[in-house]
């Protein structure tokens, strides 16, 4: 268009618009109409428009506290039966809209920012994760709670206990037993939990702070944040013998001790290179794994033509445990995989 405009005069509007395929038709419309955006015009208020003052008392109203909660339809309703009319409903939503309040005009608390717990164990009693899942007793709506402190990297039920209710002192109990048992020393553990009333306690927070232990929790919702406490409940209820309901606070307490002795003792653990949490926790992995692979080795060389593409090799055992390993080394582990 505007180079059409500041052509040579001796060329021509045509051989102008033709050079730059543009219509001469559409050439001459624009040259009656202003080049570039308009300022809009002010558009005038509509004779049944509300007066700025009526705006501002339909405004009032619906701010005030007896409508703070009432939708639009109420409000008008409710004002009706007084003998009272400001203006419609239609035009409540449009003033509530135009001051950005249609959908709530109380004052919304703002929740906390939650930060995601980054927990590296790379040796036994350096992060604990506990947790309290609930046991159904004998008769309807009885339960028994069942408390449990395991060790994320080795997997080793370091303590539990069975109560008839869920207590802030007794978990400060538990834990305190546990730290002991395991002579945990001051700034060497980390105690990971969710945000129940007990994990929240002030008699544990006490007590962690004495015994120089750092306590995080898990996001509000957020179940991935404690994965092994809730893996190792799974392990328990999914137990061919789990029965639907315990006769009595007895016979949860026995078949949880067999449990945790079977889990700790026994349970080949895929997390943990297929040994026991006890090998693990104790330091003898390195010992059970060579002797594992002294096995393999034979069978190899026994019949090697088994073993197409190379030796077989124990799985590794685990140098690093994370609860919410840091973006970047979940992205490397993509790229090695």
């Amino acid at each position: 268009m505007e180079a059409v405009a500041n052509s040579d005069p001796d060329i021509g509007v045509k051989a102008a618009c033709d050079a730059v395929a543009l219509s001469r038709a559409t050439y001459y419309r624009m040259q009656s109409v202003p080049f570039g955006p308009q300022p809009l015009k002010p558009r005038p208020s509509p004779e049944r428009a509300l007066s700025p003052e009526e705006r501002q008392q339909a405004l009032d109203v619906l701010h005030s506290e007896r409508f703070i909660d009432s939708a639009p339809r109420q409000v008008v309703a409710e004002l009706l039966d007084d003998g009272i009319y400001i203006c419609s409903v239609s035009s409540m939503y449009r003033i509530l809209e135009s001051e950005g309040e249609v959908k709530e005009r109380r004052n919304q608390l703002s929740h906390p920012n939650y930060s995601k717990p980054e927990l590296l164990a790379e040796a036994p009693n350096q992060v604990w994760s506990w947790d309290i899942t609930k046991l159904k007793g004998p008769a309807k709506w009885t339960y028994y709670m069942l408390y449990v402190i395991l060790d994320i990297f080795s997997r080793y039920v370091v303590g539990w206990m069975i109560a008839e209710r869920e207590s802030a002192e007794l978990a400060k109990r538990l834990i305190d037993n546990a730290i002991l048992q395991q002579n945990v020393q001051p700034g060497q553990l980390t105690i990971h939990a969710d945000r129940g009333s007990s994990m929240k306690s002030k008699a544990v927070a006490f007590l962690l702070a004495d015994l120089g232990v750092t306590k995080t929790h898990s996001r509000p919702y957020v179940s991935d944040d404690n994965p092994f406490s809730e893996s190792h409940f799974k392990t328990l209820k999914y137990r061919p013998e789990f029965p639907e309901r315990f006769g009595s606070i007895q016979d949860a307490r026995a078949f949880c001790q067999d449990f945790i002795d079977w889990y700790n003792n026994m349970h080949r653990h895929s997390g943990i290179a297929l040994l026991t949490p006890e090998v693990v926790h104790y330091g003898l992995a390195g010992e059970v794994i060579a002797e594992r692979q002294k096995t393999l080795n034979k069978a190899y060389d026994l019949h090697p033509e088994r073993f197409v593409n190379k030796r077989p090799e124990h799985p590794k055992l685990p140098e690093a445990v994370w609860i919410n390993p840091p973006e970047k080394q979940e992205e490397n582990k993509k790229l090695l995989h």
